[in-house]
């Protein structure tokens, strides 16, 4: 018996739908994952195991099941904990510990031994990709659902645990989606660490400086260390134009999926709204800077 759900899977900036399938068989019992899985898709075996068995359903080993598992497409690679949570709702939909129409609905999530889940990476281009799709419903951790509810047009639904996922899905209890943010507040929150209007002196470099901001040019600041360059080009970002909602989505989007930065769940409902100063080395190359290999 084969059953199916919806997943996701990162490619850059950006998220592609990842159909997960598995099929359940009497026989020598085996749990296998096909479809380009790297070792941290192949070890979610285990931990789906423990956080079923744990959260009180039907254990997968105790059944004596032969279990395959196929994400689809099978020539895109698969990284990461995101599919332990749909490989997990598949298995219950497969031997009926719960019924529902999976057409509409996405799922990502780590899960822990005891059931419980844990944060992922790259929730706002999945949930962007969702709604682009045409999902009603995205379901993932709690602690992902300021991120996602950051995309209007979807319902966000924040779970704790696979105890209470298996119950929302039998219709057994209700969870009120995430409210959509209001950019509104988020995107005119203006507070930097270094404001160009604080700076003493250097008229000529602030000059130049204005008006490379002005114009959206490239400036080339030399001198002596200890002159100011670095405070200068840190206070750059006081003098530029606001981000625009498309903008500030693309640069969370970045922080997302990097899982770095002045990124957290309870900081601007996690949309950064402010231009970003980075400070690679001098001695950097344009590898270390925007990456190699063939992607």
């Amino acid at each position: 018996m084969t059953s199916k759900v919806y997943s996701a899977a990162i490619i850059g900036l950006d998220a592609i739908p990842i159909e997960v399938e598995v099929d359940t068989s009497k026989g020598l019992p085996s749990f296998s994952i096909v479809g380009l899985p790297d070792k941290t898709v192949q070890e979610s075996k285990d931990r789906i195991n423990s956080a079923i068995k744990n959260s009180g359903l039907q254990n997968p080993k105790k059944e004596n099941l032969k279990i395959v598992v196929n994400l689809a497409p099978a020539d895109i690679k698969k990284q990461g904990p995101t599919y332990d949570l749909p490989i997990a709702v598949c298995y219950l939909l497969n031997t009926k510990q719960v019924e529902f129409d999976h057409s509409k609905k996405i799922f990502a999530g780590e899960l822990a031994l005891d059931g419980s889940l844990r944060s992922i990476t790259g929730a706002l281009p999945i949930a962007l990709m969702a709604r682009e799709q045409g999902f009603k419903e995205l379901l993932l951790p709690k602690q992902n659902t300021k991120e996602a509810a950051l995309i209007d047009g979807i319902k966000i639904i924040g779970l704790s645990n696979l105890t209470e996922l298996a119950a929302y899905l039998s219709g057994k209890i209700l969870i009120e989606p995430e409210k959509p943010a209001d950019f509104s507040k988020l995107l005119y929150d203006r507070d930097f660490d270094f404001d160009i209007s604080e700076i003493k002196g250097q008229e000529t470099a602030k000059r130049a400086m204005s008006i490379a901001a002005a114009g959206f040019h490239n400036v080339l600041l030399a001198g002596p260390p200890g002159a100011g360059k670095t405070m200068l080009a840190k206070a750059l970002p006081s003098i530029m134009p606001k981000l625009s909602l498309d903008e500030a989505l693309e640069v969370t989007k970045i922080h997302s999926v990097a899982g770095v930065g002045k990124y957290s769940a309870e900081e601007n409902g996690n949309l950064i709204s402010q231009r970003q100063f980075r400070n690679p080395h001098h001695t950097a190359s344009a590898v270390a800077l925007v990456g190699g290999g063939a992607n």
